[in-house]
């Protein structure tokens, strides 16, 4: 199915420092199973965390301070997916040669750019000690760096826009800036979140393992769903996810069908990819896991479905389907649609 009239322009990975030239995310609606917790990992080894680069200082200064700094190094803070609750991201450590540890470069979209200007969210409560771009120092760009007690920060950098200013006290999955690709001068990376968790002094070993909702990124590639402020709701509450958001950059609605008063399933059009998406939105019994599912299927092919209790909505089921007619539905509660062959391209 084609739609016409509609365009996104990709652009091409490109390769840089700490950049993300590896996965496409692959968005489900919920995250894989994750490796056993393990918030306080060992530091890596020295063959792991090789000195940094001549003339870079990958350890900026602070630019305001934390008024009561605990002496004691605390267990890791409840770190969350630095993202709004609900999307899907793959985190990819080792897509970049500019890693020295556990750093991890975020992405979700189609597209080199597709997640340009998306929101980024603080992983923990904290205080903004760094808030600038950091020039010709190193490649972080726009930077984020927020102090979280007991010896604990996190750094978001590559920023497009930043939020706070240092000094500032953000909560967790309070929007600290948007994903971006700005980085030293002549370092043409691709947009993308570059995220760490370090504990206590002497870069690059105080690097940590990053630990989301409990559990242990799996390294080095792991797609996830943040749990950042995913509150539980009904009654007069709001789905904070859109068909758009959930099929990603570039989709356009070219149909809808509604479940009741329990959801409504889009189908949706990318000319970009020139890919077809299914995503049901839930409108009732929000933040809890309900029956859910979205599928799509293309004449002359199986079916594709992504079925199962979900807090907020099912899919993205997405596949390409040139000159083809295409089936689409889903469900939410006991609400069921089912289109026939049709939106053929």
């Amino acid at each position: 199915m084609r739609l016409n009239g509609v365009l996104t322009v990709g652009l091409v990975l490109l390769p840089g420092l700490l950049g993300f030239t590896g996965a496409t995310a692959a968005a489900a609606s919920n995250p894989p199973a994750s490796p056993t917790p393990s918030p306080t990992a060992t530091q890596p080894s020295s063959t792991a965390t090789p000195a940094p680069s001549a003339g870079e200082d990958n350890d900026p200064p602070n630019e305001a301070t934390v008024a009561e700094r605990s002496a004691t190094v605390m267990a890791s803070p409840n770190f969350q997916l630095p993202f709004p609750c609900g999307q899907t991201w793959v985190g990819n450590n080792s897509g970049s040669s500019a890693h020295r540890a556990y750093e991890i470069d975020f992405n979700r979209g189609s597209t080199a750019e597709a997640d340009r200007g998306d929101p980024v969210v603080a992983a923990a409560a904290g205080t903004v000690v760094i808030s600038s771009h950091q020039g010709s120092a190193n490649g972080f760009g726009n930077l984020v760096k927020i102090d979280h007690g007991g010896g604990w920060t996190t750094f978001y950098a590559h920023l497009t826009v930043r939020s706070v200013s240092a000094g500032a006290r953000v909560t967790q999955g309070q929007q600290i800036g948007t994903v971006g690709r700005t980085s030293k001068p002549g370092n043409n990376i691709s947009s993308h979140l570059h995220y760490e968790v370090r504990q206590g002094e002497g870069y690059p070993g105080n690097i940590r393992r990053a630990v989301f909702n409990g559990a242990t990124f799996g390294y080095p590639i792991q797609t996830l769903t943040s749990k950042n402020k995913c509150g539980g709701g009904g009654g007069g509450a709001t789905n904070p996810h859109t068909a758009q958001s959930v099929c990603g950059s570039g989709y356009k609605v070219v149909d809808s069908a509604a479940l009741g008063t329990a959801g409504t399933v889009y189908l949706l059009y990318s000319a970009g990819s020139g890919k077809n998406c299914v995503a049901t939105i839930k409108k009732t019994s929000l933040g809890k896991a309900t029956a859910t599912s979205a599928y799509l299927e293309v004449q002359g092919k199986s079916r594709v479905t992504d079925s199962g209790n979900f807090a907020y909505f099912a899919g993205p089921v997405q596949a390409s389907a040139p000159g083809k007619c295409v089936k689409w539905g889903g469900k939410a509660g006991s609400d069921v649609y089912n289109s026939p062959f049709e939106h053929c391209g």
